[in-house]
């Protein structure tokens, strides 16, 4: 078991990373372009929403958008692994969504149960490294006893780290982070003032993930919904308007692109590149055209008459002024006339957040 495990290790030290990967602009018009590990974020994290949508607007119950979401949350997991990306987390189940109806939370809990099963060989293969975000403690014994398992085999990963949000509210990860901290000085074990930002995020279940650099929501949803309060702090967001089912590679490599092109000052302020050291060449003068000398005026012409003075058109006062642009944030990749009707928004609709 030791030799496996050592052996396992050195194929994730030596096994190769992308050096670039390809990625279509955001205007499809414009050039196909590779990025560099550099451009990419090292932490990305997603709520998959609008699973229900997408199979009510086909006439299906809404567990089948479940299952169909279970398939895009196998490609997106794969493509992050052949990107490189370090860490991936992904909102599956919130602590509010066990007020939905029971037949819904059977489905997906059945859905959940069935791809741990069968997915957990492939994952374990690649060198993906399993975490649950969440009160495992507080899910069904046989979804409890396989996210248990998962983890355990999957511990001694070094590659992707997969934190899957399970049983999640951001603000119990955040009150369990302080109680822990309050009992070790209640212990004895740490001094009130040891207490800084490095200690309170290693107590948060992501203590092993840097923190996120881009947040992605599908559906067209523009919240955070109780996800990652601590850890999105300096997060890029993208928004796409696309249901979760309907979230691709293509998808996904634009909204790498949008994160790609944002210039991220974590509050400061960047130096703009500095000009090259060589003077511009001064561009020649141009050759002046040579004039025909004036002519004189007839002794007997009449003066010319004095031109009437234009008259300045008053604005009206209700001019309406330039519109702003008040969008909030960028939407990755907007959506052609074929996908329209398959992404229309309904803010209306309840919270979709995490069901794949």
């Amino acid at each position: 078991m030791f030799f496996d495990k050592l052996t396992r290790m050195l194929n994730d030290i030596l096994r190769p990373k992308p050096k670039y990967i390809t990625v279509t602009p955001v205007n499809s018009a414009g050039p196909t372009q590779a990025l560099p590990p550099s451009k990419l974020p090292r932490h990305v994290a997603i709520i998959m929403d609008g699973n229900g949508r997408w199979a009510t607007s086909r006439g299906l119950p809404r567990s089948a958008g479940h299952a169909a979401g279970t398939e895009a949350l196998r490609d997106i997991i794969r493509a992050s692994d052949d990107y490189g990306i370090e860490a991936l987390s992904l909102y599956a189940f919130s602590t509010e969504n066990w007020s939905r109806s029971k037949e819904e939370i059977q489905a997906l809990m059945s859905l959940l149960l069935k791809y741990f099963n069968s997915e957990i060989d492939e994952l374990d293969e690649k060198h993906v490294k399993i975490t649950i975000l969440g009160d495992v403690d507080g899910m069904p014994e046989p979804q409890r006893t396989a996210l248990i398992n998962a983890m355990e085999r999957t511990k001694d990963n070094t590659g992707l780290k997969l934190n899957i949000a399970l049983n999640y509210g951001g603000r119990a990860e955040l009150t369990r982070a302080a109680r822990l901290l309050a009992e070790k000085v209640q212990r004895g074990e740490l001094a009130p003032e040891d207490i800084d930002e490095d200690l309170f995020a290693a107590q948060l279940y992501t203590a092993e993930s840097p923190d996120v650099d881009l947040l992605i929501r599908t559906s067209g949803e523009m919240r955070t919904s109780n996800f990652l309060p601590w850890q999105l702090t300096y997060a890029e967001m993208v928004f796409d308007t696309v249901y979760w089912p309907d979230f691709d590679r293509a998808r996904y490599l634009k909204c790498l692109r949008i994160y790609a092109e944002r210039d991220r000052r974590f509050g400061g302020v960047n130096e703009p590149p500095k000009p090259s050291e060589a003077p511009a060449p001064e561009a020649e003068p141009a050759a002046a055209e040579p004039q025909e000398p004036a002519k004189e005026a007839a002794p007997d012409a009449p003066e010319p008459k004095e031109a009437a003075p234009e008259t300045a058109v008053p604005e009206a006062d209700n001019a309406a002024p330039e519109a702003e642009n008040t969008a909030p944030v960028e939407e990755a990749a907007q959506a052609s006339p074929a996908e329209a009707s398959d992404t229309v928004r309904d803010t209306n609709d309840p919270d979709e957040e995490g069901k794949a």
